[in-house]
C-alpha cells in the first residue's frame, strides 16, 4: 500500500518522529548527565547506566511490539507504547534516587522501542526495492534531526529547567505523538496479511528471522555500527565537556554538526543507490567507516587537539548515515511477509550491542582513548559481519 506522492512527506515526518523516539529518549538529556549524577549523588559510570537501561529497554520493546504488530496490526501496539512512554517519562522526572531512575528509564526505552520498530514495519508495508531505500533515506533525514535538535534543545533547556524538567518535556512529546498518529496514520497491515496463529506464534517467527543468514549479515553490520555510534553518544558528553572543557551548549553544537553529517551522508547514499545499487554503496560506506574510525583511534592514542578529534568524529559518524540507509533496506527487502518481526530483530540487535558498548567506554573511567577504541572496535566487527554473513542480492 503506497501513499499518494503528496502524502509521502507527511508519512515520512510522522514515521520519522516515531523512529526518532529512541534518539530523543537518549539524546535530549545528554547535556544534563553531569548535573544528574551530581544531583542524585552518584558516580559518572553509574549515571551512564541510565543510558544503558534505556538501550536495553529499546531493544526489548522492539521484540515485544514488533511481533505483536504482525498479529494485531501496526496501530494498536503503537498506541499502547506511546501511553507507556508518557507514564515512564513522568516516572523519570519524579525519581528520587538513581535506582528509581534506572527502572523508569528501562520502561521509557521499552515504550520508545514501539515507535522505532513500527516505523520500519509500516515503511516495509508500503514500499519495496529502491523505493524502500528512498523512504528509509527520508526517514533518516527526519530521524537525523532528532540527534541534532535534541542535545541542542537539551542544552538550552538546562538554562531554564533542571534535568527533571527535560523528562517532563518527553512526557509532553508522548502526548503529542499520540494525537499525531491518530490524525495522520492509517493501518497498513490488513487483517488478511496478519499472523493467524496464536500470540506465541508471533514470537516464534523471530526464530525464522534469526536463522536467515544474509538478513543477519546486514542486521549485524548495522548493529555493530550503531553500537559504535552509541558508544560515542554515551561517552562524548564526558570527554568533550570534562576533558576538553566545553560548555553544555558548545557540546550541543558539536553534537549537532555530527548529526548534519549523518543526514548529508544518508541522502547522498540514497541518490547513489539508484546508479550503483544498495550493496555497492554499502561497501563504500564500510570503507569510509574503516578509514575514519582508524584516524579517530590514532587521534585518541596521540591525545590530539579538539579540532582534530572533531574532524575525525564528523566523518566517523557520517559513515553511519550511508550504512544505516543501505543495510536496513537490504535486510528488510528479504522479510516483507514478517516485517514487524524483522524490524524487531534489527532494533534489538542495535540496542543490545549498544547497551554493551556504552559501559565499555567507562571502564577505568571514561577517557578519550576508551571512547575512540570502543568505536573503532565496533566498526571493525561490523565489517567482519558483512564479509562473513552478508550475501549480494541476486537482483543487484
Amino acid at each position: 500500500m503506497t501513499p499518494a506522492p503528496s502524502n509521502r512527506l507527511v508519512y515520512a515526518i510522522t514515521l520519522g518522529l516515531l523512529a526518532a523516539l529512541g534518539p530523543l529518549c537518549i539524546d535530549l538529556y545528554l547535556p544534563a548527565l553531569p548535573e544528574l549524577a551530581q544531583d542524585l549523588h552518584t558516580e559518572t559510570a553509574t549515571a551512564q547506566l541510565s543510558l544503558t537501561a534505556t538501550l536495553v529497554g529499546l531493544g526489548a520493546g522492539q521484540l515485544l511490539f514488533g511481533p505483536l504488530s504482525d498479529k494485531f496490526g501496526r496501530l494498536r501496539p503503537l498506541r499502547v507504547s506511546l501511553l507507556l512512554l508518557f507514564v515512564a517519562s513522568i516516572g523519570c522526572a519524579v525519581a528520587q534516587d538513581i535506582n528509581q531512575l534506572l527502572v523508569a528509564r528501562l520502561f521509557e526505552g521499552l515504550a520508545g522501542g514501539g515507535g522505532a520498530v513500527l516505523s520500519r514495519a509500516v515503511a516495509r508495508d508500503m514500499y519495496s526495492g529502491y523505493e524502500l531505500t528512498r523512504f528509509f533515506a527520508l526517514l533518516m533525514l527526519v530521524n537525523g534531526l532528532a540527534p541534532i535538535a535534541a542535545p541542542v534543545l537539551g542544552g538550552f533547556m538546562l538554562t531554564v529547567l533542571n534535568w527533571r524538567g527535560i523528562f517532563m518535556v518527553l512526557g509532553a512529546v508522548a502526548i503529542l505523538l499520540i494525537l499525531l498518529t491518530r490524525w495522520k496514520l492509517h493501518e497498513t497491515l490488513p487483517e488478511a496479511k496478519r499472523n493467524r496463529g496464536s500470540i506465541f506464534s508471533a514470537w516464534a517467527a523471530l526464530g525464522e528471522v534469526f536463522t536467515h543468514r544474509s538478513f543477519m549479515g546486514f542486521c549485524l553490520t548495522q548493529g555493530f555500527m550503531m553500537a559504535g555510534m552509541l558508544a560515542y553518544i554515551g561517552s562524548s558528553p564526558f570527554v568533550l565537556q570534562q576533558i576538553y572543557g566545553l560548555s553544555p551548549q558548545a557540546f550541543s553544537f558539536c553534537f549537532a554538526a555530527n548529526g548534519f553529517g549523518l543526514i548529508i551522508a544518508s541522502q547522498t547514499s540514497a541518490r547513489l543507490c539508484r546508479r550503483w545499487g544498495e550493496y555497492r554503496v554499502l561497501k563504500g560506506g564500510l570503507l569510509l567507516a574503516f578509514v575514519a574510525s582508524a584516524c579517530l583511534l590514532l587521534a585518541g592514542i596521540l591525545g590530539a587537539s579538539l579540532p582534530v578529534i572533531l574532524l575525525a568524529l564528523f566523518f566517523t559518524i557520517a559513515s553511519n548515515g550511508v550504512i544505516a540507509t543501505t543495510a536496513s533496506s537490504l535486510a528488510m527487502q528479504s522479510q516483507g511477509h514478517r516485517a514487524g518481526s524483522a524490524s524487531a530483530v534489527i532494533g534489538v540487535t542495535m540496542f543490545t550491542l549498544g547497551a554493551i558498548s556504552v559501559p565499555l567506554t567507562g571502564l577505568g573511567g571514561t577517557s578519550l582513548l576508551s571512547m575512540t577504541g570502543t568505536i573503532f572496535g565496533c566498526f571493525m566487527l561490523a565489517i567482519v559481519m558483512f564479509l562473513v554473513l552478508a550475501q549480494k542480492p541476486k537482483s543487484a
